[in-house]
């Protein structure tokens, strides 16, 4: 499925789940992000935020970030220099999402890789999820990503 073709609201109403969509984000907040990260968002994450700037589980949950909390939770994780003593290097990944229990989901934009990531905060692990993002929403909404 290509990207363009995909209408990310459409996908994640069909999912179970209670889901919030905010208004879409705007393409200066998009270029703002970008700039922050220092490389541009994947394809599929930039038009699902173009669609909506973040969308919200149940209980509030994190499902999708907006943009500017992609820039700043990014930015944080790897200027740190605390955390750089306790993690490896974060810059090849992209957190756009958490779990709700401290672990968040990345993807690596620098690779032009799609697939999705769990990051552990309590020991550094990084375990494949999804192939997609597509699927990142499916299985974490459906249950078959399990933390």
């Amino acid at each position: 499925m290509e990207v363009d073709s995909i209408v990310w609201t459409e996908v994640v109403a069909a999912l179970p789940g209670t889901v919030v969509f905010q208004p879409p984000a705007s393409e200066q907040s998009l270029a703002c992000c970008t700039a922050v990260l220092g490389h541009s968002l994947p394809a599929d994450l930039a038009a699902l935020l173009r669609e909506s700037n973040g969308i919200e589980g149940e209980y509030g949950a994190g499902l999708i970030w907006s943009a500017e909390r992609i820039a700043s939770e990014n930015q944080t994780l790897r200027s740190d220099a605390e955390l750089a003593t306790l993690y490896m290097p974060f810059d090849p990944l992209l957190f756009f999402a958490d779990a709700g229990n401290g672990d968040l989901f990345a993807l690596l934009p620098r690779i032009n890789r799609p697939d999705v990531f769990a990051w552990n905060h309590e020991d550094d692990s990084r375990t494949w999820v999804a192939p997609s993002l597509a699927k990142y929403l499916e299985w974490w909404l459906t249950g078959k990503i399990k933390l």
